[in-house]
């Protein structure tokens, strides 16, 4: 990831949104699912990423 999109502090909150094509296979096998859902966690507990969304 460029250093344009990397957090410079952490006391202030940002927001990023990326579009992807393609990644239908994602969201439709479950081992692809599981992996997304272990890497989100493993970056939560050791990074210390926080995920917020809001509903549409």
């Amino acid at each position: 990831m460029s250093t344009k999109y990397k957090a410079a502090t952490t006391e202030e909150a940002y927001f990023i949104t990326i579009s992807a094509v393609g990644w239908i296979d994602v969201f439709t096998r479950l081992n692809q699912k599981q992996n997304l859902i272990k890497s989100l966690e493993y970056c939560q507990k050791n990074t210390g990423l926080q995920i917020r969304a809001i509903g549409v």
